[in-house]
């Protein structure tokens, strides 16, 4: 029976699935630092949603990894005193 790193392992040698995974995988990172930061401020999702003026709903999809539009991830990250900040990466050349 194979494990799910080994499964994962081989997957992952699919340029395709590769790309979809890390996008999937830095969604999920997003989400966890905002559900982190409004839980370590002991703030319910209310009072985070009442101050990024977005629903309690929106902001629990977020929380959860649905994707939302920038506008409203900036709300939340605004809401929460969560700094955006942006660097530009390294590309490997095509060969």
């Amino acid at each position: 029976m194979r494990t799910f790193k080994k499964h994962l392992k081989e997957k992952l040698k699919d340029r395709r699935f590769r790309e979809l995974y890390e996008e999937e995988k830095k969604l999920a990172e997003l989400s966890l630092k905002i559900l982190d930061t409004r839980e370590h401020l002991g703030l319910s999702q209310m009072e985070v949603a009442k101050r990024a003026k977005i629903t309690q709903q929106q902001l629990s999809k977020i929380e959860h990894g649905f994707n939302c539009n920038i506008a409203t991830f900036l709300k939340v990250c605004d809401a929460l005193g969560i700094k955006i900040a942006l660097e530009r990466q390294k590309f490997a050349h095509a060969a």
